[in-house]
């Protein structure tokens, strides 16, 4: 009885053509072994089961499309698994860049007000949202350095244990040890950026702690030996993290 609960349970498997035709136009699924490709394509199902893909403007997604964005953002789940899931239900994306209002009221109780301009972002308890534009950039140029979905999926992971500080839920050992190597990396790498020198990694990755890890997440990714060349550390955890990188 409890194997049939479970087996209902499961999403529909997509559709042989379309996973077939989703690969294709992904880079880093076609670059994986096909045990993970089909984890991957597992996990896409439960994303397109779970998940509403909600298109922006005139913006239109076909079902191949869709299945893009649910392998591109299942990517870093390969070893976490569905619980990488957890917590929110709405991808939305925009055709392009997109604008959002800022505001900052300071020491001094000014109140500041601005626009970012961005092509992605992941609200700690809300959806998470994605530029096509830039999606298919990065499909196009993989080993760039860049993977805006990778990216706002490791949020959505830092996220999961309540606390936004560039630290998945990790067992204890492991959480000990990846805080110590990511903040002695992340304290090296925001002296050389103050210091104004010039870093191979995006220095994004100084903002915070948080954005240290979604960053370092797009190399390891896209560009795993620059990780690697210039933090083994923290591309050691990654690598044990997100298992092997498909460019690896």
């Amino acid at each position: 009885m409890f194997d049939l609960l479970r087996r209902l349970r499961r999403p529909p498997l997509i559709d042989d053509a379309l996973w077939r035709d989703a690969v294709a136009a992904l880079p880093w699924a076609r670059a994986l072994d096909p045990q993970r490709q089909q984890r991957l394509r597992e996990l896409a199902a439960r994303f397109l089961h779970e998940k509403t893909i909600s298109p922006i403007g005139e913006l239109e997604l076909d079902p191949q499309q869709r299945c893009l964005l649910a392998a591109l953002c299942c990517l870093p789940l390969l070893e976490f698994g569905r619980e990488g899931l957890r917590g929110w239900s709405q991808l939305i994306v925009y055709p392009d860049a997109f604008r959002v209002n800022r505001s900052h009221t300071d020491a001094a109780g000014v109140l500041h007000e601005w626009q970012d301009e961005l092509i992605g972002e992941s609200w700690e308890a809300g959806p998470l949202i994605l530029s096509w534009a830039d999606v298919l950039a990065d499909c196009e140029a993989p080993r760039a350095g860049f993977c805006v979905a990778a990216h706002e999926m490791a949020h959505k992971l830092d996220a999961l244990d309540d606390l936004l500080d560039g630290t998945p839920p990790l067992p204890r050992p492991w959480q000990r040890e990846w805080a110590r190597d990511f903040q002695q990396a992340y304290d090296a790498f925001v002296a050389d950026v103050d210091a104004g020198r010039e870093t191979a990694i995006d220095p994004y990755a100084a903002e915070a702690p948080e954005e240290f890890f979604a960053v370092a997440t797009e190399y390891h990714f896209s560009d795993p030996v620059l990780l690697r060349e210039q933090m083994p550390a923290v591309a050691a955890h990654l690598k044990r993290f997100y298992g092997v990188s498909p460019f690896a």
